[in-house]
């Protein structure tokens, strides 16, 4: 319900916050996971280091199979291990899995219903100065738009590892979305992490706009939300970590009371977050909504934050994004 505001990070906007990349908490993920189910295994394609898998293979060497740089047969041969009673988890760079696998995916995972869990790392183009080449900002797209498939984009290092975990009791493909930069931990313990179901991280008393993230963009979220209170602009800000399944209920209650969105992701716009929420709300409830992501571009080499702040995806652009749908008016 919105009234519910989750437990966040006492020192949320402490400038000694503790930052991490949500690639940590994927490897603390494996870990817990692969000590709870002896079914649990990791893949990687010449990637171990990058991905964190180095944890899981030095505790599990006998459940760890390194691949090499073979991406599409790393797929094939999760799709199998996912038919035969494992829980295999394949780890790469998002562009290349599931950006250069996404047949294999599609047919021997996807198409079977394989229990496979997807790692796609290095997303957005806060990877920096690794370029376009190394930039996916397709990736949620490709995965959301393919039955059966399951999409999870964690907000920080702590949700990636609960939601790691979480992915081995999923039936069924499962795609991960994971940073390679340091970002802000916002969630604690406490935080509610739950598949399917949105949370509430900020709420005003008078709400005027809905603010709908997910990944590492929200803390930008939450600082746009403090500075619009400022201008006595209220928002509610809502981590839907899970792209695919939506939470309907929670983004159909937003447009009833709200009346107004801004989504905001490190994807392009066409697709992503946004796309899946505005598919929602033609078809039930339509409303006025902005969108903060990349706009049909492909990224660049630079420093993390300013490629954010180049391609408007910062906090000041998130509130800017605010201001304009608050123009548009409420449709209720």
């Amino acid at each position: 319900m919105i009234n519910s505001v989750a437990k966040l990070n006492p020192k949320l906007f402490d400038l000694d916050i503790e930052q991490k990349p949500t690639r940590d908490g994927y490897g603390e993920g494996l870990v817990i996971a692969g000590e709870a189910n002896p079914n649990v295994v990791v893949l990687t394609a010449d990637l171990k280091e990058s991905t964190r898998c180095e944890a899981f293979e030095k505790k599990f060497p006998e459940r760890f199979i390194e691949v090499g740089v073979a991406e599409q047969n790393m797929a094939t041969i999760a799709a199998g291990l996912g038919i035969s009673g494992k829980i295999p988890f394949i780890s790469s760079y998002a562009t290349f899995s599931p950006g250069r696998n996404w047949e294999q995916i599609r047919t021997t995972i996807c198409y079977n219903d394989s229990n496979v869990k997807i790692a796609g790392h290095h997303a957005g183009v806060s990877v920096g100065p690794d370029g376009a080449t190394h930039q996916a900002l397709e990736d949620i797209a490709l995965m959301r738009a393919l039955p059966n498939m399951k999409v999870i984009v964690p907000c920080d290092a702590v949700e990636a590892r609960k939601a790691t975990v979480a992915a081995t009791s999923i039936w069924g493909p499962v795609y991960l979305r994971f940073s390679r930069d340091h970002s802000p931990v916002i969630t604690t313990e406490e935080t509610p992490f739950t598949p399917g179901k949105a949370v509430v991280l900020w709420k005003s008393k008078k709400p005027q706009v809905a603010i709908v993230g997910c990944g590492p963009l929200l803390y930008g979220a939450l600082a746009a939300a403090k500075e619009l209170e400022r201008e006595k602009i209220g928002t509610v800000v809502v981590n839907s970590h899970t792209v695919k399944p939506l939470d309907e209920r929670l983004m159909l209650e937003l447009a009833e009371t709200v009346g107004r969105f801004v989504t905001v992701e490190e994807h392009q716009i066409a697709g992503g977050l946004g796309g899946a929420i505005a598919e929602l709300l033609a078809a039930r409830h339509p409303c006025p909504i902005e969108f903060i992501g990349m706009r049909d571009s492909f990224g660049q080499s630079g420093k993390p934050s300013e490629l954010i702040a180049f391609y408007s995806m910062g906090a000041n652009d998130i509130a800017g994004a605010v201001r304009r749908v608050m123009g548009r008016g409420a449709i209720n």
